[in-house]
């Protein structure tokens, strides 16, 4: 799946549903003037297309390739039916949706209330936990246009970090130098959102 490669529009009907296994999908509310913000992001740990489980057939969020990479892909009516089985995958996926509800919840609470830094530290630490390795593509375009700010504004940002040495920024790649110090200066967001994923998803693993 190539970077910003868009998998489907909000109101369209799923056809499919997407695992990544390398690529990152962000998931965007996006607004009648065309202005998105992101709500939720997807890796290796997840599924796109949640809301295939949650009764409907159609989806109120864009999913666009924020990280590219390789994913597996299954028609939703296959999926639909195996859901509808019951039993370990049901509560798999019901386990998923409950992780990425807080994430979506947080993200909300993170947007109002904190930093335009410690937005920037959650969204790098999340995207870093889906990725193999401490490098990733993201243009300074594609930064505001996941936290919904102006370019301008996500390039301030991103240049603060590299100025604390957390990060290095050249041409669009982003390489994180100091993961801890990335960690030290987020907000608690971050650290929830992954206490949930590890409680929810490390335990159905074990079970």
């Amino acid at each position: 799946m190539a970077l910003a490669e868009v998998l489907y529009e909000s109101g369209d009907t799923l056809t499919h549903v997407y695992f990544p296994t390398t690529a990152i999908v962000s998931l965007l509310y996006v607004m009648r003037n065309g202005e998105s913000a992101e709500i939720a992001i997807v890796g290796n740990e997840g599924v796109v297309g949640v809301s295939l489980f949650l009764g409907g057939w159609s989806t109120s969020s864009r999913a666009v390739v924020q990280s590219a990479g390789g994913a597996y892909r299954l028609p939703a009516g296959l999926m639909k039916e195996e859901f509808d089985r019951g039993g370990a995958v049901l509560h798999l996926f019901l386990r998923y949706t409950q992780a990425l509800m807080t994430q979506m919840v947080q993200t909300a609470a993170c947007n109002k209330h904190h930093s335009l830094d410690q937005q920037l530290c959650r969204w790098l630490l999340l995207s870093l936990d889906r990725l193999q390795g401490t490098e990733m593509v993201m243009t300074s375009a594609l930064i505001a246009h996941m936290l919904g700010v102006s370019s301008g504004t996500a390039t301030e940002g991103v240049r603060r970090l590299q100025a604390a040495g957390l990060i290095s920024y050249d041409a669009g790649r982003v390489l994180v130098l100091d993961r801890g110090g990335l960690e030290k200066r987020s907000c608690e967001c971050y650290a929830a959102v992954k206490q949930e994923y590890d409680r929810l998803l490390t335990y159905q693993l074990a079970a």
